[in-house]
């Protein structure tokens, strides 16, 4: 596998979905997790909301708990737990930079999470922005302070990437802002292409990487990319964190995100000296078990075979796709029958069927956690016809072919109970 991104996940189906049995690729916290059920029983909690939330890896988990006690304030003591942890935050920043391949005068700000680095990074784009009509809010919204010229997508990947040339070559625009996986449909544009596409328009281009990295090996570098965006929640690290990775010129030109102590070299009362990123954009004091966390993350998974990681995904997200494909009445959304890639995230519609009804059967009568709703991707659900919503499930290296059997076998429960019922009521 490499950075270019060209693999088949979710798109070939020919994998056999009774080949073979497939185990979970990683302890992740929670696996044991017990939900009850609506008939006073209990299940064991199938999770299929990783695209929300990943569970933590255990390793994860570890590392947090060994920080625990030593835990204090970083960057403001000489006391030994200060040392410790001030160590271990800005060490965190070399292990995320490694990790997405960073160049060497790249710069790693931590932030809260991707909604945060984007409108950071929003804050500090000197032009417009030309942005994709299917993004996440977090990377639609924040571009509109600057001028977001939004291009509307086409019926196929290749139509829609002309259209981005041709914006981009018709007007001058300082970035060019795409998704790295589609949070609805787990698509994946050819990011190093429209880098390229980018650079000979004169623009940059920031990828917002919440749903990727979690499911690809990405190397900015390689890519051509000049910002990357990422959630630690998202990446099976909790406690709230997420990065900035990328050129340092914007982000020192622009004023600090936060106004505050920790993003000043010198301070007068008619006159202040910012400091430069990363520490410009991190006032205050940051979240240290956060940055650990995610540093933990990528260690973790840079220690996995990740061609190995992506056949346990792409087998479940194939035996996912065959076996709701079979069921009357369920319909999975797809932006372009063209897509050559797709992280594992299935989201499907049951004909007359609520989405938020199909979610609560769900977890109700099987113990299975889904996503339902509108996910944050509004315009992209109305261009899909489903305004409405639709229900989302998505895979990570702790899902089982147990889960994805028992999830389709619920789904045929629930359109078979419908057609009783509406049979009975004629």
């Amino acid at each position: 596998m490499t950075a270019v991104l060209e693999s088949t996940a979710c798109a070939d189906l020919s994998v056999n979905e009774n080949a073979c049995d497939t185990a979970a690729f990683a302890p992740v916290c929670g696996s044991d997790l017990v939900a009850p059920l609506a008939d006073g029983t209990s299940a064991t909690y199938a999770n299929f909301d990783y695209a929300a939330s990943a569970p933590a890896l255990t390793a994860v988990a570890e590392a947090v708990q060994n920080l625990l006690p030593f835990y204090a304030s970083v960057h403001r003591g000489a006391g030994f737990a200060s040392q410790v942890c001030t160590e271990r935050y800005e060490g965190a920043r070399g292990v995320v930079a490694n990790f997405v391949g960073a160049r060497e005068d790249d710069v790693v700000v931590f932030t809260r999470n991707t909604t945060d680095a984007l409108n950071l990074l929003a804050s500090c784009v000197p032009g417009d922005t030309v942005v994709l009509d299917i993004e996440h809010h977090a990377n639609l919204l924040p571009w509109n302070r600057n001028g977001a010229r939004v291009v509307r997508s086409a019926d196929t990947v290749e139509e829609t990437i002309q259209r981005i040339v041709a914006e981009l070559c018709t007007r001058p625009a300082a970035l060019l802002a795409v998704t790295g996986a589609s949070n609805v449909t787990g698509e994946v544009l050819p990011i190093a292409r429209l880098a390229r596409i980018a650079h000979e328009c004169g623009a940059r281009i920031v990828v917002d990487g919440a749903q990727l990295l979690p499911h690809r090996r990405v190397d900015i570098a390689e890519l051509g990319v000049d910002y990357l965006v990422f959630s630690g929640h998202k990446l099976y690290a909790p406690f709230g964190a997420g990065a900035l990775v990328g050129r340092a010129d914007w982000l020192d030109a622009a004023e600090p995100y936060l106004s505050g102590g920790g993003a000043t070299k010198n301070v007068d009362l008619d006159d202040v000296q910012w400091a430069t990123a990363p520490q410009r954009h991190e006032a205050g004091t940051p979240n240290v078990l956060g940055a650990v966390a995610i540093a933990a993350a990528c260690e973790a998974l840079a220690g996995f075979d990740a061609d190995e990681a992506e056949l346990h995904e792409r087998i479940l997200c194939d035996r996912l796709t065959v076996g709701l494909s079979d069921i009357d009445g369920v319909e999975i959304l797809r932006i372009w029958p063209d897509s050559p890639d797709a992280v594992g995230i299935v989201t499907f519609t049951v004909a007359g069927a609520q989405p938020r009804e199909v979610a609560t059967f769900l977890s109700d009568g099987y113990g299975i956690g889904v996503r339902d709703g509108r996910f944050c991707a509004h315009p992209l659900l109305a261009r899909l016809g489903h305004v409405e919503g639709a229900v989302r499930a998505s895979l990570g290296l702790g899902s089982s072919s147990g889960d994805v059997d028992r999830l389709v076998s619920a789904i045929a429960d629930f359109v078979r109970e419908r057609a009783t019922t509406s049979a009975a009521g004629r």
